[in-house]
């Protein structure tokens, strides 16, 4: 763990950004536990000292201390004072094939859904992906993911209304695998999935309400039918603040 000193050196704001001094500190304190300079149980200073070695206001010092409660990075005791609480991160099991509504269900999570784009386009770009010709449609949303009402994704999909036709009519409630399923006959089989770290852009700062752009991943998902035609591709940017993704390895039978 870091020293006091050192601490108080690492949160020690540049007066000459716009931005208000408590928010960078925050984000500053931010930085250090998702890096591991900090852990669990770090102490900090109290409100009076940190003010003091920052020439700072007691009221500055204090809504520091107020944004790191709201976002649950800190505990206060009369024992302890206040310490560090690591950030709470998602983790889904990767393997099986499922939409963001069962899996935020499988943890014990409330889905919901804003659609901030729908439209049916052609797109030479993704129906390459597709192997489609250059005058094929798709049915292309762009969704915010929310677990228990806080943003944790904002995704991109397209899906091949050559082969899907119904999707065109589905109300975008729900989860689009069971619509694919009951709607539409169609089942799916097997899916490619890559995983990539990236910075967030504009567009997922506003989502997500970041300040500047934050580590995410981005998530790429291509799922097909079980006749083996790509039904949907999906481009997700997931918050690198909330998410772990797990993998259970098994041994291969060499050395």
């Amino acid at each position: 763990m870091l020293s006091s000193e050192r601490l108080i050196e690492s949160l020690a704001p540049d007066r000459g950004l716009a931005e208000p001094v408590y928010k960078q500190m925050a984000r500053a304190f931010n930085k250090m536990l998702e890096t591991g300079e900090i852990g669990e149980g770090q102490s900090l200073p109290a409100e009076r000292l940190l003010a003091e070695k920052l020439d700072l206001s007691r009221t500055t010092v204090r809504r520091f201390y107020e944004e790191l409660r709201k976002d649950d990075l800190l505990s206060t005791s009369r024992r302890n004072g206040a310490v560090a609480k690591a950030p709470q991160r998602l983790s889904p099991r990767m393997g099986p094939l499922k939409g963001f509504t069962d899996e935020m269900r499988e943890l014990g999570m409330e889905p919901s859904t804003r659609l901030l784009a729908r439209d049916i386009v052609r797109d030479r770009v993704v129906a390459s992906v597709f192997n489609r010709p250059s005058t094929a449609h798709f049915l292309r949303l762009v969704r915010l993911r929310l677990g228990d009402g806080t943003p944790l994704s904002r995704e991109i999909a397209w899906f091949d209304l050559a082969l899907a036709p119904e999707m065109a009519e589905w109300n975008v409630e729900g989860s689009a695998y069971a619509y694919l399923s009951n709607s539409c006959g169609i089942r799916l089989g097997a899916a490619e999935q890559s995983i990539e770290a990236v910075l967030s852009s504009d567009e997922e700062n506003a989502a997500f309400g970041f300040d500047s752009p934050q580590p995410c991943l981005l998530i790429k998902r291509k799922s097909r039918a079980l006749t083996g035609q790509l039904v949907e591709y999906v481009e997700g940017t997931f918050r690198g603040d909330a998410y772990t993704y797990r993998l259970n390895l098994e041994p291969s039978g060499g050395n």
